[in-house]
């Protein structure tokens, strides 16, 4: 089990907190209450039914899923992935589905989600439409699209998986689609640039990810390449979909440890692992995998959990992380994997509820009454995030943005009337 000591060292703060009236005067002598209300670190996950919740388009025993799923998922993360897949979003040129994804995202926000956009230009479930057209009009719908959707988004969602895959985009052959075309007209560094440079422009305030699923030395020298020509890339997207079973310490830490050398923020984007048996080792494209029944198991939902909590323990040992995000929360979603940290029937599996006991529970500061001293000054030693602190009716923001030894200083509002 990862250090839980490097986890407080990178995550925590030890801070002297001055707690002063409205007037300026500390509060001294007297109980307050200190209370954690968000995570600096960002906790996801996707489950792309509330899109159907937020609408109102669900009934019946349906609706009543659905509903316990994303109680479950809002009392567990508050940083949320929606779909902008292009053949999804927009199959019939012309007619995006702008307004049920903005409904959606007004939604998570409303419930306390920073919200996130995925992606913005990928080769796989891309608009059929495109193929229709010369690769030059590909290219430029593609940087229009991106204009259009990050504009339409701004305020809402500043935060994007800008291109999806470029390490395999250009040689992709299963299935021809226009932005296989596009890659190779541009070249990776070519397409990245491009895609990057129109999101930027589009909203420069917005927080710009590269995705991929290859790991290998492949996506170093993309990196390397991008960054050589100077595309400012906000922070590298990691999958970890883990079907054919747990990565291990040691291959968590090779990961981290390779793609920190870029000093960019890592987002573990797609984390998954299975609670029933494990995928073949031997296949090579995880969707060349397609079973009917893939049963969840007890004896694969202790192992689940128990790998869960090891995996995000060592994801938070290491400074260079700022976001994990569990995909498809709910079991049924993607290769029919019990991949979920819910069952389909919206129940938790054992990893949610060990996930929770952490994100929760051992990494988070419930209300906590505290005493301040004759200067006004109370010990709050929690993990980096938002806080309120409480008195006699009357309270006040903080944030602890730093890890270490702090000192900082809240002035409490007036008293409600």
């Amino acid at each position: 089990m990862p250090d839980a000591d490097l986890i407080r060292r990178y995550r925590a703060a030890d801070a002297t907190l001055t707690v002063l009236d409205v007037t300026g005067t500390p509060v001294a002598g007297e109980d307050v209450v200190v209370a954690q209300r968000r995570h600096r670190f960002h906790f996801g996950g996707t489950d792309f039914d509330l899109v159907d919740l937020a609408n109102g388009e669900l009934e019946g025993e349906r609706l009543e899923v659905v509903e316990r799923s994303a109680s479950a998922f809002l009392d567990l993360f508050d940083f949320a992935t929606l779909p902008f897949y292009w053949g999804r979003f927009e199959p019939v040129r012309g007619q995006p589905d702008t307004d049920r994804i903005r409904t959606a995202a007004q939604w998570l926000v409303d419930r306390g989600c920073l919200v996130k956009g995925h992606p913005l230009c990928w080769h796989t479930v891309t608009a059929d439409w495109l193929l229709d057209l010369p690769v030059e009009e590909v290219i430029d719908v593609q940087l229009a699209r991106i204009r259009r959707d990050v504009a339409e988004f701004a305020g809402l969602i500043d935060t994007w998986d800008v291109i999806n895959e470029v390490v395999i985009m250009p040689v992709f052959d299963r299935g021809e689609n226009g932005i296989t075309r596009m890659a190779q007209r541009l070249g990776r560094v070519g397409i990245v640039q491009a895609t990057f440079a129109t999101a930027r422009e589009t909203n420069r305030g917005a927080t710009l990810l590269l995705n991929d699923f290859d790991m290998s030395a492949d996506y170093e020298h993309l990196i390397e390449e991008c960054l050589e020509a100077g595309i400012r890339i906000d922070a590298l997207g990691l999958q970890s979909h883990m079907h054919q079973g747990w990565w291990g310490v040691e291959k968590t830490e090779d990961v981290l440890d390779r793609f920190s050398r870029f000093g960019l923020p890592l987002h573990f984007t797609e984390t998954t692992l299975v609670s029933g048996h494990l995928m073949p080792a031997e296949i090579v494209d995880l969707n060349d995998y397609q079973v009917t029944d893939w049963p969840s198991t007890p004896e694969g939902e202790a192992r689940q959990a128990e790998e869960a909590e090891t995996h995000y323990a060592t994801l938070l040992s290491h400074p260079a992380v700022e976001a994990i995000t569990w995909w498809g929360v709910p079991d049924g979603g993607w290769l029919n994997a019990p991949s979920g940290l819910l069952h389909a029937d919206g129940s938790p599996k054992p990893a949610y509820d060990r996930l929770h006991g952490l994100i929760k529970g051992a990494w988070w500061l419930p209300p906590t009454t505290l005493r301040t001293d004759d200067a006004g000054r109370v010990r709050v030693v929690g993990f980096l995030g938002d806080y309120d602190v409480t008195s006699r009716g009357r309270s006040a923001a903080f944030v602890l943005d730093e890890p270490g030894t702090v000192e900082i200083t809240a002035r409490l509002g007036p008293a409600p009337a």
